[in-house]
């Protein structure tokens, strides 16, 4: 009798569980459609880990280039002064700040997007730690390498671009990747600028609900499969190097 007590307690918890479930995930996610916050935010997100990425290549690849062209052969003087002082600035100040400098100062008056002002300002601030990864990458390539270009007949700059990069590239791989990661979870912060990303998204179901867990569970959830994929690809593109090396 009392063993039939308990499973029928333990069926009606059960129970009462997937209930409660089953009402906060349609208060959530299908009443008023607010499953469209998290597709619309999570489409914001992706937009802006692209774009940005694209810029923080190539404004790292061009600021370690500068860099590395300085401590080898004391050349661009200038331009390694200007770079400086874009890493220190950069590095050493938050990207929530530097986001909303550029959104509520610079672009006060512009009328421009929000999304692409957060693609510059995301993109800006990986730049510079893209840049510091790439250029210990060239730093790490022995010197014969470019005395090998020479004798071939290439100039710095060819040297630099067939010989020195692709093997800096292939040397600061896993790095990139987790700094690419780590731009992808900081969009998160794009909310400051009234950016409805995927964190904001669920921000905004959760205001509406009164519901923390549901949305803020969703979202983490979406940003783990996220990271995760990344890491996938990131692995597969390693190995395929690794293979071509031999």
């Amino acid at each position: 009798m009392v063993e039939e007590m308990n499973v029928l307690g333990n069926l009606s918890f059960m129970t009462n569980m997937v209930t409660k479930f089953k009402d906060s995930f349609y208060l959530n996610f299908i009443k008023d459609d607010r499953w469209k916050y998290i597709t619309d935010g999570l489409g914001t997100t992706l937009v802006l880990t692209f774009f940005a990425v694209l810029i923080g290549i190539v404004i790292g690849f061009l600021v370690a280039f500068v860099r590395s062209t300085y401590d080898k052969t004391g050349k661009l003087k200038i331009l390694n002064l200007l770079c400086r002082v874009y890493l220190t600035v950069i590095r050493g100040t938050p990207v929530v700040l530097q986001l909303m400098i550029i959104y509520y100062v610079i672009f006060a008056s512009a009328d421009i997007s929000k999304v692409v002002v957060g693609i510059i300002a995301f993109g800006i601030n990986s730049g510079a730690y893209v840049a510091e990864i790439v250029r210990s990458g060239i730093m790490s390539i022995g010197d014969g390498q470019m005395e090998a270009g020479r004798s071939l007949g290439f100039n710095h700059f060819q040297t630099m671009r067939y010989i020195i990069m692709p093997q800096a590239f292939k040397n600061v791989l896993p790095a990139l990747g987790n700094e690419f990661i780590v731009l992808l979870k900081e969009t998160s912060v794009a909310g400051y600028i009234a950016l409805q990303d995927i964190t904001k998204a669920g921000d905004i179901i959760r205001s509406r609900t009164y519901s923390a867990f549901m949305p803020l569970l969703a979202v983490a959830l979406i940003y783990l499969i996220m990271v995760m994929i990344f890491q996938y690809f990131v692995g597969k593109l390693e190995r395929r190097l690794k293979k071509n090396e031999r």
